[in-house]
């Protein structure tokens, strides 16, 4: 691939009349709105206008060009600052848009969505999530160009902020960057000293630049309103190919607005109508022009948007010489771009889906290495648990600073970036990422689960060590309100599989469902494999009969998940000693059962019979399905260190002592 070239800076004047619309744009949008956070985009205007004019490689006719750089704004509160450079730049993101900022059905929402904005990577928001996401990005940047070589030339740029920096998740991703030199990466660090409710110095006065030195990144102090130094800047980045590059830009949040200046006043409300008027006074911008574009610079624009295009052009020639040149990847360059999953993956899953029993961990560790094989996009790493998840896929080196080639990435004890990280991997492209941790853990990642799935981002998390009966290892460890706490984030998918064949069904859905995380909770300890008369299908359905009354319409009917079925098989052939007909319905995703047709749900969960719901967590969600009158068999405290068999007995988790406690139930 050729070179990149920054553009020519264009002449001072007409830079300063572009930095100034990119002001007045935020201004004006978040006036109009009467809602909103003016001083960084006003602070950051200078570097963005330089970054994007000049720097940045993108093609606006073609947001998904594979070899475009990738811009975060991890500070998502700025957001009027990228949409006024995306509808600058010929993103399709009209004025009228602007306009609606903050509005009902706009796709200009307060924090950037990725999945609504065209130009927008990433859905950020809570602070530091973007910081972690460009980290993910420029990890699965190196792994493609590790995987073809010569074709992707691009990189990885960001703008932080304050808040971003004193996030943990930014310190986790930030070491983990260093650690594996990615030199494809530069963050702007908006050094403003001035947060939400005041003065930086009041929480914050370390040294955030030897902080990252520490970390292995490069470091260079600027001042963000200088043009000379922040190109200088950006030309030492794109030469940086060793270390991640962070430039330290000390800029004056709200510059420009007299009265508002390097107050925190300006951070998180609109300038108000005075402030505004004395500011376009000030900057000799015309009162009477909301929304003003001058032609100069639509004309700047319009030219780098033709400059840009004709880049991009090139590289599709290039792409097909690569092609042409390199016939033994095609095949798997085409699968991995495309995050291409077998029509038949479903049948391949089940067809390697081990016949014993065992732990869920280790069954569904044994059905991801046929994935593994099946589908080159599946990429991911666990929180130094591999060998706890089961998850490393088996014949491929570790990503490590020296080789990017391999599938299975070290994250280290760092779940709240990991989390992040995956999300940036799976917006970056190509690669269908999975992490791995225990279920207790998850806590640490749903802040990224949750924009997965409001960002629509296929990402696979894998969780293990699921329930009170892993042990000894005590209430610590022990997921008790875990799986329901997944369940409440909408778009979100969670699979709670009995063996090995719901393990298959649930990687075979978490790999074609492209809208949405999907999550894998699986078991330590060994579980019963109960009678197996569905087909994959069914159990690709979410929810199914596993066992069938005999002899007319149900009088019990058990609905259980993971561990539990085969307990609930158990304690129903107990109850067919009373003559009692039981049924026993396997629900390994809700979800994925709340969205068959009517009539599906309809013969697995009849209107006939009393149900009973048994599951190792919280109660409250499984009344929604039990009932006025079900019962709700679960565990709705912490547990405790003991052998698992012991809390089994102690908690009413045996065949006896849940028949018993039907028998009790239905006497009412």
């Amino acid at each position: 691939m050729p070179k990149f070239q920054p553009a020519d800076a264009a002449p001072a004047e007409l830079a300063a009349l572009a930095v100034k619309t990119i002001k007045f744009l935020a201004i004006d949008a978040i006036e109009q709105a009467n809602s909103g956070h003016p001083g960084l985009p006003m602070g950051a205007a200078d570097y963005a206008h330089i970054l994007w004019s000049r720097y940045l490689k993108f093609d606006p006719r073609d947001p998904s060009w594979p070899d475009r750089d990738r811009f975060i704004l991890s500070a998502g509160h700025g957001s009027m600052l990228l949409y006024a450079l995306l509808h600058l730049s010929g993103y399709d993101l009209p004025l009228d848009e602007l306009k609606r900022f903050r509005q009902w059905g706009s796709r200009t929402p307060g924090h950037p969505e990725s999945h609504l904005t065209a130009g927008v990577e990433c859905t950020t928001g809570p602070l530091g999530q973007g910081f972690a996401n460009g980290v993910g990005m420029a990890v699965a940047a190196k792994m493609a160009a590790a995987r073809f070589p010569g074709l992707y030339n691009h990189r990885i740029w960001g703008l932080v902020s304050d808040g971003d920096m004193m996030e943990g998740i930014s310190h986790e991703a930030a070491s983990l960057a260093g650690h594996l030199r990615l030199g494809n990466l530069t963050y702007i660090y908006d050094d403003n000293h001035i947060t939400l409710d005041g003065n930086l110095d009041e929480s914050m006065d370390e040294d955030v630049g030897k902080r990252f030195e520490a970390y292995g990144w490069r470091t260079l102090h600027i001042d963000g309103h200088d043009h000379a130094q922040i190109a200088s800047a950006f030309d030492q980045a794109i030469a940086e190919h060793e270390r991640p590059f962070l430039i330290l830009a000390r800029t004056h949040i709200g510059n420009g607005a007299p009265h508002k200046h390097d107050t925190h006043k300006v951070h998180g409300e609109p300038l108000g109508k005075e402030e505004t008027e004395a500011t376009k006074r000030a900057l000799g911008w015309p009162l009477d022009k909301p929304f003003y574009i001058p032609d100069e610079v639509k004309a700047l624009w319009h030219g780098r948007a033709e400059e840009l295009g004709r880049l991009h052009e090139a590289w599709r020639a290039e792409e097909k010489a690569w092609r042409a040149a390199h016939p033994e990847l095609l095949e798997v360059y085409l699968a991995t771009t495309e995050r291409k999953v077998p029509g038949d993956l479903l049948a391949e899953l089940a067809a390697a889906a081990p016949e014993k029993t065992d732990a869920t961990r280790s069954l569904a560790g044994a059905v991801e290495q046929r994935a593994g094989a099946l589908v080159p996009s599946l990429v991911g790493g666990d929180a130094d648990l591999g060998g706890s998840t089961k998850t490393p896929i088996k014949d491929s080196p570790k990503v490590s600073s020296a080789s990017f080639a391999g599938r299975n990435l070290r994250f280290g004890i760092r779940e709240h970036a990991m989390g992040a990280m995956a999300n940036g991997m799976s917006l970056y492209g190509m690669f269908i990422p999975f992490t791995a941790t225990f279920l207790t853990f998850s806590d640490y990642m749903r802040p990224a689960i949750r924009l997965a799935a409001l960002g629509r981002t296929q990402v696979v998390h894998v969780f293990t060590h699921d329930s009170v009966f892993l042990g000894e290892d005590g209430p610590t460890h022990q997921s008790i309100e875990h799986v329901s706490a997944l369940r409440l984030i909408p778009n979100v998918d969670v699979w709670r599989p009995a063996d090995a064949l719901e393990c298959a069904a649930a990687w075979s859905a978490a790999l074609e469902r492209t809208t949405g995380p999907t999550e894998i909770i699986l078991s330590r300890q060994k579980v019963d494999s109960p009678p197996r008369k569905a087909s994959p299908d069914e159990v690709a359905r979410g929810g199914y009969v596993l066992v069938r009354e005999d002899g007319g319409p149900p009088d019990v009917v058990f609905l259980a998940t993971g561990s539990e079925v085969g307990l609930a098989v158990a304690a129903a052939r107990a109850l067919a000693q009373d003559k009692l007909r039981v049924r026993v319905v396997s629900l390994p995703c809700l979800e994925v059962f709340e969205r068959q047709d009517p009539a599906w749900r309809a013969e697995v969960l009849p209107k006939a019979g009393r149900r009973v719901s048994i599951e190792a967590g919280r109660t409250t969600l499984w009344k929604s399905w039990v009932g006025e009158d079900g019962l709700t068999i679960g565990i709705d405290h912490f547990g405790a260190s003991a052998p698992a068999a012991v809390i089994a007995e102690h908690l009413g988790f045996t065949a006896p002592l849940v028949a018993a406690r039907v028998r009790e139930w239905l006497k009412r």
